[in-house]
């Protein structure tokens, strides 16, 4: 047993020196990261009066975020691939396959938003008692927040790619956390900026409209895109497990919106939530894409748990460091901020308990998601980001709550 364990150890030694490099930017990627979205939940806590004004917003908030991330965050697990295959070429062409999958990745992130609009009101009328704001404030808040941010985070995705590319980095290792901050941090916002056309007699009605018209035309562009087989086959199979992600992530609206009391009475964990989910959601997409390269160049072995032994304790070892820079500065923020906060020891535990937790479900989500839509004969880059990042929005937020709730802070 001894023996075993010093051969695995010494064997992710010699992994972490063949490619000192790319886990630098890893941990460097996720650490600025977690930093970009404790922005992203200084908004959260300061929006909170908006979030209260228009019941069942929060409910969309972490789905519209997990959206981006899992669109683009796709976008950019694909454009890894094209890396490692050597095929990566950026041009202003729609039809090369760079610039097929940024359009695929523009038309599900429209078409998804209309969809999410709907999701979130039905869920809300079944799970939530109360009132909740209507389908049309639902779709322009969903939509337009979807148009504003996607521009922004499809240009960073594709500029993290050409550098990555350029510098030889992994972007594996960088992607998932930069793409997915970048859209936590640009799509909150982007929502507070749409609900400005909210409650406005007739133009709200108009725009809601029109919101529908740019959803529903964005998925048949992309579906009847014969002419564009890469981007065709991409939005076909990426909007149905993007609607389930959706699903997935409006469930975690949900479980926020439910415990927001405990929220509430300390602000600084509120902080914490964007940022949170989002370093969750990260290293099981990081596992998963690393995963989903080796798939795709067959150097997974036997696709079994010992294959990616080395991956899996590079998770591991990426989250000590991110959950103890998570808690100390939420803690430090909310100082700062004048937030209620339970105290910074409070805030350590709370992120390292919940880590924990969460950094066990995005290795097992992460892993089998990988390997399942690769057996099943679909590509992994299409569905693996989508699937852990909704399902650990969803772990991360149970975790995070469960460890508020074992420490007493409920």
């Amino acid at each position: 047993m001894l023996r075993s364990s010093r051969r695995v150890g010494a064997r992710f030694v010699a992994f972490l020196r063949a490619d000192s490099a790319g886990v630098r930017a890893g941990f460097l990627a996720l650490l600025i990261s977690s930093g970009g979205d404790l922005v992203t939940g200084v908004t959260f806590a300061t929006i909170s009066n908006t979030l209260n004004l228009l019941p069942g917003l929060v409910v969309l908030v972490p789905a519209a975020i997990g959206m981006r991330g899992n669109v683009f965050g796709g976008l950019g697990s694909r454009l890894g691939t094209l890396i490692h295959t050597g095929t990566f070429r950026l041009s202003a062409r729609v039809d090369t396959e760079v610039g097929q999958n940024m359009s695929a990745a523009i038309l599900s992130s429209l078409s998804t938003a209309a969809l999410l609009a709907v999701l979130a009101k039905l869920m809300c009328e079944m799970l939530i008692k109360g009132p909740s704001i209507s389908i049309a404030d639902f779709m322009v808040v969903s939509v337009i927040g979807a148009i504003l941010s996607s521009i922004v985070v499809l240009v960073l995705t594709v500029a993290v790619a050409a550098f990555c590319a350029n510098r030889d980095l992994d972007l594996d290792n960088v992607a998932a956390p930069i793409v997915t901050a970048a859209g936590d941090i640009v799509t909150l916002p982007s929502l507070f900026v749409a609900t400005y056309l909210l409650g406005i007699h007739l133009l709200t009605p108009v725009i809601a409209i029109a919101c529908v018209v740019v959803g529903v035309g964005a998925g048949a562009v992309g579906i009847g895109a014969r002419a564009l087989p890469i981007l065709r086959r991409i939005v076909i199979e990426s909007l149905p497990i993007l609607a389930l992600a959706g699903v997935v992530d409006i469930l975690a609206g949900i479980t926020i919106q439910n415990r927001f009391a405990s929220f509430l009475k300390y602000p600084a964990l509120l902080v914490m939530v964007p940022a949170f989910l989002e370093d969750s959601g990260s290293l099981g997409a990081i596992l998963a894409a690393r995963v989903s390269t080796k798939l795709h160049l067959g150097t997974l072995g036997d696709g079994s748990w010992r294959a990616a032994v080395d991956d899996v304790m590079l998770v591991y070892l990426y989250a000590i460091p991110v959950f103890v820079f998570l808690g100390l500065t939420s803690s430090v923020v909310a100082t700062v901020l004048n937030k209620a906060s339970p105290g910074t020891v409070e805030m350590l535990a709370v992120s390292l308990i919940a880590g924990f937790m969460a950094t066990t479900a995005s290795v097992i989500v992460g892993f089998y998601a990988a390997v399942a839509t690769y057996r099943f004969g679909l590509d992994p880059d299409n569905h693996s980001i989508p699937l852990v990042t909704s399902s650990l929005d969803l772990l991360g937020a149970l975790s995070l709550i469960l460890a508020i709730v074992i420490l007493g802070l409920a």
